[in-house]
């Protein structure tokens, strides 16, 4: 199958659209042991980069264009940390599928892997630190080695929207070594990373996209 930029004007808005439903648990998570903003952050965010996506026209503007005003637009809404990690993830999937008229299976999951070595190299961060890196790597990790092994995009997807679950529960167990919530020491277990959840979400965001485009 091929995945155009009419197609990632569909993603993003779906994304948009979970992100939104999911607003204030973000935020409840988040007021846990952060500042309690993070759902509002990720929906303008999602909002901002849905919307930069839809305005392009598709005839004219290749993937790798629809990845970089995702980015920009990203950036403008969000100033605090989740921005300039987003950025970066959506300015690595563009590099990963740079000069391509249209997406392969296999460009999908390059420009996937290239998003989240895009958040961990910019937020500089390691798995089990308690961060969104704590789904984001897993479900990176998962989708490569399905594809690898030669499980279909759709399946693989769904393998990587499970790692990423699996990821973001197992941050109640962690304590944090970035951002304010390592201010908190050890009363931060017990409690989901937001940024893991958001990422969780996101990561199922693109799965059902597959499934459905494939269906």
């Amino acid at each position: 199958m091929t995945i155009a930029t009419e197609d990632l004007q569909r993603l993003f808005a779906l994304i948009a659209g979970d992100i939104a439903a999911q607003r204030d648990h973000l935020c409840e998570l988040d007021g846990a042991i952060g500042d309690g903003d993070h759902g509002l952050a990720m929906d303008a965010g999602c909002a901002a980069a849905a919307k930069a996506v839809a305005a392009l026209d598709p005839a004219q503007a290749a993937p790798a264009a629809a990845f970089n005003a995702a980015a920009k637009a990203f950036l403008n809404a969000v100033g605090a940390s989740s921005g300039p990690l987003y950025a970066t993830a959506f300015m690595r999937a563009g590099a990963a599928v740079k000069d391509r008229p249209a997406l392969s299976d296999d460009d999908f999951v390059r420009a996937f892997s290239a998003m989240a070595q895009g958040v961990q190299e910019r937020g500089k961060a390691e798995p089990g630190e308690k961060t969104m890196v704590d789904a984001w790597r897993p479900a990176a990790d998962a989708a490569l080695a399905a594809w690898a092994s030669g499980t279909p995009l759709s399946q693989s997807l769904d393998m990587a929207a499970q790692a990423a679950r699996q990821g973001c529960e197992a941050t109640k167990d962690m304590t944090a070594a970035k951002g304010r919530a390592s201010r908190l020491g050890e009363r931060v277990i017990g409690h989901v990373d937001p940024g893991a959840a958001s990422a969780a979400i996101i990561v199922a965001s693109i799965a059902k996209f597959v499934r459905q485009h494939d269906g």
